[in-house]
């Protein structure tokens, strides 16, 4: 966990730009949400914010938000973006995920962004049973192993997934899931994304370490993955500055029961 800190607190200030933001889950979480007038909720494993940002912009003024990380440079740079954006109804708090320092019954929806695989998923679960209100709901957008593997950095970059082994399986999911009864999952929505970029542009990416696994290899293991994947690129696609793929993202849809 000391390793993730650090490099959380050393990409913090650059984070927002290395990495995509998708549309679609906010597009999604909104019209889930139409009929509430007033929302009261909490962003956990915020990050810098860039989801909150959309959140803001879809959901408006009836949105009242705790954005929640463990990473202070990270709240820093959220509260920054938030307030650039011109967004009053938020609150930065610093606590993790698994204690969260919030009253029983308090909101109406919590959601993750790409960090629910940073959490103790079950003791998470125990929180959002206790802070959620009855029928509230929790909307947590990852990505499974099996699509991690499948895409850009899965394919061509060497070990990539092998040392990724935070992220769940369906059905590791679901048994964590079924440990919280009270926790019952709506439904489960996927997502699918073609990207396209340059190899100038996704070796920034990497050398930065836009993804935290990036941190699981040691310097010069990664330089020489980093060649490698260069080279993996190379010889897939033939134009080096019209890189494609396909990106794929899960959203569990959760509610608790009344």
């Amino acid at each position: 966990m000391k390793g993730v800190h650090h490099h959380f607190s050393r990409i913090a200030s650059r984070y927002r730009d290395l990495r995509t933001t998708d549309l679609e889950p906010i597009l999604f979480i909104k019209e889930r949400l139409q009929e509430l007038a007033r929302i009261d909720a909490a962003d956990i494993g915020c990050g810098g914010g860039r989801y909150d940002v959309k959140l803001y912009d879809h959901l408006g003024d009836r949105l009242y938000l705790i954005c929640i990380d463990e990473n202070k440079s990270m709240l820093d740079e959220l509260t920054k973006n938030l307030n650039r954006n011109r967004v009053k109804n938020f609150k930065a708090v610093k606590a993790p995920a698994e204690n969260l320092p919030l009253s029983e019954n308090s909101l109406d929806c919590m959601f993750s962004f790409n960090a629910v695989h940073h959490f103790s998923l079950l003791d998470f679960f125990k929180e959002t049973s206790r802070v959620l209100r009855d029928d509230g709901r929790l909307f947590i957008y990852t990505r499974l192993q099996s699509q991690n593997k499948k895409n850009i950095w899965g394919r061509f970059f060497p070990k990539f997934y092998e040392k990724e082994k935070r992220l769940y399986t369906l059905d590791e999911f679901r048994e964590v899931l079924n440990s919280a009864p009270i926790l019952k999952l709506e439904s489960i929505e996927y997502f699918k994304y073609r990207r396209r970029a340059s190899l100038e542009w996704l070796m920034t990416q990497a050398k930065h370490h836009h993804y935290s696994t990036f941190y699981l290899y040691d310097e010069k293991e990664f330089d020489e993955s980093l060649e490698e994947f260069k080279e993996n690129i190379s010889i897939n696609f033939e134009n080096p500055d019209d890189i494609f793929w396909d990106d794929e993202n899960i959203m569990f849809n959760i509610r608790k029961s009344s």
